[in-house]
């Protein structure tokens, strides 16, 4: 418990809504799984014991001196630079944070404030796939059948993808396409009727590797426009290994095709790479399919396919100078890991941030914003996003709370951790009561102030190396 008696000067901001923090406030904490029919304990993350977060600590400036020589083949994008650095104030107290207070008992603790990236900081990536996968399942795809179709390119083309954007849409395109052509000529459907589907655009591997390639979770039918402003939903048959063939040797014409419209290859080089064996380097897998029904498995295959980069807990440090990362399955090779130095492995990271301004996932026909049909096919439908009270029903109050307004895609953390975890960081630990935040402590001086008087050691981690890490020559 923080005895607040002493930092008395300290000045706090109070808040409205315990809603709010957790709109601004995403840190990721733990919870331990329960033993009995209780919530799960709530425990704040240590990102400072991390191995992650020590490398980047202990190496980033080293590795960014490296960056800006000109002898170095590796360039730093800064975007890349820009979320390593937010990654290192990522759930540290000194940068600021809010306080909860239990009313009951006078508990309190502290929750630190994230960093909002998209690429470095496990807690953030984890934070946003959970949010993503719940939306899609709750808002957007419709109870019926889908399906997920993986498609992998070619080496020789995957350069291509990783560089040039009008490159990665084409490819995208055509493969949506395709499937779509696919389901309304196996349903015998006319010409109006579409489906739709959710793409995610995954430019890495399992192994910390560069390696573009798409994830398309697609409803498995068509919807039909009808009369009276409606659509009729026509369910698609069982898929044999046939029509997946079909749909690939597809998929890799047209791409081969539109490579050679913009001059990415030759017309010979097409030509040889349409006569390799085994698909020609193209891979398209539409194995998994989700039924109407499990909504917890389209969540699950959701959050798949939202999945971050990499995993922080498959990375084992051995000593400060050499780390593993356990892969999730063996590799072409045979290796079940790989030893990596620590400024390879920031390399590695800063080459899979996703670049700024970019869409991870993308909608396509009946799901894209602009479709017509969009509005009678999504499971959130526009008219009851926002359902008006009735003034007569309930007595007015004195002084109503200030209501704040949230898009139905961006859930509370504390909803997300009762979601997946079962942990509710608001019931207080002592007692059981709810707790409510009270405060954004955000100016140094309070936050020095706080932190010294409750001496919380991982408030400021302090690095490995105190001098200047630069090559002397």
């Amino acid at each position: 418990m923080i005895d607040s008696k002493p930092c008395q000067p300290v000045a706090e901001t109070p808040i409205l809504s315990i809603l709010t923090v957790f709109l601004l406030i995403t840190d990721t904490d733990m919870a331990v799984q329960p033993q009995g029919c209780g919530p799960a304990p709530y425990r704040r993350r240590r990102p400072a014991d991390t191995p992650l977060y020590r490398v980047v600590q202990n190496h980033l400036e080293t590795f960014l001196s490296r960056g800006r020589d000109e002898w170095w083949e590796t360039r730093v994008p800064p975007h890349a630079e820009r979320e390593l650095r937010r990654f290192l104030e990522c759930g540290i107290l000194a940068h600021g944070f809010a306080r909860a207070r239990c009313d009951a008992c006078g508990h309190d603790f502290l929750i630190a404030f994230s960093c909002k990236g998209r690429g470095v900081c496990p807690s953030c990536n984890t934070r946003r796939m959970a949010e993503t996968a719940a939306h899609l399942a709750d808002h957007v795809l419709p109870r019926v059948p889908v399906r997920q179709w993986v498609l992998s390119v070619p080496k020789r083309l995957r350069y291509h993808l990783q560089h040039d954007r009008e490159a990665l849409n084409s490819v995208l395109r055509i493969l949506l396409d395709a499937i779509e052509q696919h389901l309304r000529g196996s349903l015998g459907a006319s010409a109006p009727a579409r489906t739709g589907a959710v793409a995610f655009i995954h430019r890495f591997g399992s192994a910390l590797n560069e390696h573009t390639h798409f994830h398309v979770v697609v409803i498995d039918g068509v919807f039909e426009p009808d009369s009276a402003q409606s659509v009729r939903f026509i369910a698609a048959q069982a898929l044999d290994a046939d029509a997946v063939r079909a749909v690939q040797t597809q998929v890799r014409r047209r791409i081969l095709r539109a490579f050679v419209r913009r001059g990415r290859i030759d017309a010979q080089t097409r030509k040889e790479m349409e006569a390799w064996d085994h698909g020609g380097g193209f891979s398209l897998d539409a194995s998994v399919r989700i039924e109407a029904a499990d909504r917890q498995g389209l969540e699950r295959l959701l959050r798949y396919c939202a999945r971050p980069p990499f995993a922080a807990d498959r990375l084992e440090e051995l000593d400060p100078q050499r780390l593993i990362y356990h892969l999730p399955k063996p590799g072409p090779d045979g290796r079940t890991q790989i030893l990596l130095s620590p400024l390879k492995l920031i390399g590695r990271i800063a080459a899979l941030v996703p670049p700024p301004r970019q869409h991870r996932h993308r909608y396509y026909g009946v799901l894209a914003p602009n479709s017509p049909l969009r509005p009678a096919v999504t499971a959130l439908a526009p008219e009851s996003v926002a359902v008006g009270s009735n003034p007569a029903a309930a007595p007015a109050a004195e002084d109503p709370p200030e209501k704040i307004w949230r898009s139905p895609a961006r859930y509370l953390w504390v909803m997300l951790l009762a979601r997946i975890y079962e942990a509710f960081p608001l019931i207080c630990p002592q007692c059981g009561a709810e707790m409510r935040i009270i405060a954004f402590i955000t100016a140094a001086v309070d936050v020095r102030a706080i932190l010294e008087h409750i001496g919380d050691p991982y408030a400021q981690p302090a690095p490995g190396y105190e001098h200047d890490q630069r090559v002397s020559w």
